[in-house]
């Protein structure tokens, strides 16, 4: 059957665009639609990418063959390598972007795409026939596909709110998606409803900047990217600042809590936990004297400043009241005050760990509509979403990171598995192997993946695999000489008798001071902080290789083939309810659903190996 496109995408934001870039550049005939090309990659929250676990997202999106990484690094404002001075495990990069930029950087590259065509228009209703999607409907013209992937973000039904006014519309006064969310509910998807927040934007010269703490990126070349990298000299990037709130300010907040949309009782979604507005804070962390706010540029063509940390849904005179209580900011003029958004969003249950949906054959949805917050998670599924689809279409199986592969894993599991009570935001907690998940290893970890989908291109594959020859046949090095090999080891560390592998491990030496320049000149900067990280932390790196062998167990015990588990003996009415409703794939999985216990799994793998 002919079709329009291969494969709709219905929203342009950071999932759709991941998802639509994923889907053209496999070969495939792709369309994405959106209610206004002004949407496109837009940064309607934070102007930046990555931070503590997201900078790693961005990190694995780019290793798989995704778009993030390389967008963030051509557009940036200031880079900064977050948690330094601690463990590996937490080392995470952050970007400001300059998101005018960013948003006419993925424009342009859609535009010039053979196999990406833009739709600047509504998308009604789905197409179903036989429980499987074959289209879509616009107000002025039907498009047939065999697959579409949702990332509506925060559009879906969305009501923004200040003080007592309510509107319905998407971020930044965009038309909101009208009729989508009902058709999803009547198809039998369980709709919930969340809501977030932004926080005033300032005009640049009404701040105050010598009140505050100056806060300058990293001095070091840094990318996201592993093989387009694109560095800003420390000198050419902006400056953030930060400065606090004061007992004036809570005060101030306390005294119209009532007036906000939130604890008024206007908004019926669920905020984000980890994220909150202002009044939250202050309300739930009452005893906190101050709360930080930085102040981040958006755009060097623009003339605002971002509060980051003061996001409400208070009127404006109230905002205008609290904002001048904060050191710098007393002669604070606002372009734009701000607001809170509550949206329909799917329980991401309903969806397989394909992100396809286990009611609609041929639908996925990736980002903000699964009940995720933040950029990076929502590209990360628009990615996979992406790759899915057309492994469907090519009929392959799906691909399905671990959780010991990729916080990409983490993420998905976690809200395929246990869905979502608020909007989720990936934080190094949620990952039980984070020492396996670091920022220097995301190629290791993941660009086999890319390779094999076909994202990852020949030639950044060979310089991968050239670079993993030379950090093992380093390694070997270390291990098969001494100190003797180098002048002046044995007087600076003592015994000749120690190998240069047991050197190395001491947390004050470095690679280079054991090697000899001609020997360090081929490996890259990763490659040499990749080293380091194996040699140093190899006892704790084995360790969780150890348990994660162990659990693997369990995750390759396939499920897949159980239809009902009434089938198993011996499962509470519970248990049987659970494991139905989210079906899971793997033993592992089962492992990861809430209220399902030890009896539960030794009765479902004994059913699995005596049936």
């Amino acid at each position: 059957m002919i079709t329009d496109f291969d494969v709709i995408v219905v929203g342009a934001g950071h999932a759709g665009v991941e998802a639509a870039f994923a889907c053209a550049n496999l070969g495939y005939k792709t369309a994405i639609a959106t209610l206004s090309k002004d949407s496109v990659a837009e940064a309607p929250c934070n102007p930046s990418i990555g931070g503590p676990a997201k900078g790693i997202v961005t990190r694995e999106i780019d290793a798989l063959g995704g778009m993030q990484a390389i967008a963030t690094d051509a557009n940036q404002l200031q880079m900064k390598l977050l948690n330094s001075s601690k463990g590996a495990g937490v080392w995470a990069l952050r970007a400001q972007i300059d998101k005018l930029k960013y948003h006419r950087w993925f424009l342009k590259k859609i535009e010039e795409h053979k196999n990406l065509t833009l739709l600047e228009t509504e998308i009604r209703e789905l197409i179903i026939k036989n429980k499987k999607v074959v289209g879509v409907k616009t107000p002025t013209k039907n498009y047939s596909c065999k697959k579409v992937i949702i990332t509506t973000g925060t559009y879906m039904k969305a009501i923004t709110h200040m003080g007592n006014i309510k509107k319905e519309e998407g971020p930044s006064s965009h038309k909101r998606s009208e009729t989508l969310s009902t058709q999803l509910k009547n198809l039998g998807f369980k709709i919930i409803r969340l809501k977030t927040g932004t926080p005033p934007r300032i005009y640049k010269d009404s701040i105050d900047y010598d009140e505050m703490a100056v806060e300058l990126g990293t001095k070091d070349k840094l990318s996201f990217s592993h093989f387009n990298q694109k560095f800003v000299p420390l000198k050419k990037q902006q400056v953030c600042y930060l400065t606090y709130t004061n007992d004036k300010t809570h005060e101030i907040i306390k005294k119209n809590i009532n007036k906000s949309a939130m604890y008024s009782g206007q908004i019926s979604g669920v905020g984000p936990r980890y994220c909150p507005s202002i009044e939250d804070k202050i309300v739930r962390f009452a005893n906190k004297p101050r709360h930080q706010v930085f102040i981040e540029p958006e755009s060097l063509e623009m003339d605002t400043m971002y509060l980051q940390g003061l996001s409400t849904s208070l009127p404006k005179e109230v905002q205008e009241q609290f904002v001048h209580s904060v050191v710098g900011l007393k002669r604070a003029k606002f372009k734009k005050y701000a607001y809170a958004i509550e949206y329909d969003a799917i329980d991401a249950r309903d969806l397989w760990p394909s992100l396809e949906s286990k009611l609609i054959k041929g639908l996925y949805f990736a980002g903000q509509v699964n009940g995720t917050s933040g950029y990076e998670e929502a590209a990360c599924q628009g990615l996979m979403a992406g790759i899915n689809a057309i492994n469907s279409i090519k009929g392959k199986k799906p691909l399905i990171l671990k959780r010991n592969e990729a916080y990409i894993g983490v993420l998905i599991d976690d809200i395929v598995t246990k869905g979502v009570n608020d909007p989720y935001r990936l934080l190094t907690s949620r990952a039980e192997y984070r020492l396996l998940l670091r920022n220097d290893n995301a190629d290791d970890r993941l660009i086999k993946y890319g390779y094999k989908v076909g994202l990852v291109k020949e030639k950044n594959y060979k310089e991968y695999i050239e670079q993993d020859l030379l950090i093992k046949h380093t390694i070997k090095f270390l291990k098969t000489h001494n100190l003797s090999y180098k002048k002046g080891l044995v007087k600076k560390f003592g015994n000749s008798n120690h190998n240069l592998y047991d050197l190395l491990k001491r947390p004050n030496v470095k690679l280079s001071s054991i090697l000899k320049p001609q020997q360090l000149k081929k490996l890259t900067k990763n490659s040499i902080k990749k080293i380091e990280i194996k040699v140093k932390f190899e006892g704790y790196i084995k360790n969780q290789n150890k348990y994660v062998d162990r659990i693997n167990q369990f995750e390759s015990l396939d499920l897949s083939n159980i239809k009902d588990f009434k089938e198993v003996k011996h499962l509470s009415l519970e248990a049987i309810d659970k494991l139905n409703r989210i079906r899971p794939l793997t033993l592992g999985q089962a492992q990861r659903i809430s209220g399902i216990n030890l009896p539960d799994l030794i009765a479902i793998k004994y059913y699995i190996e005596h049936e």
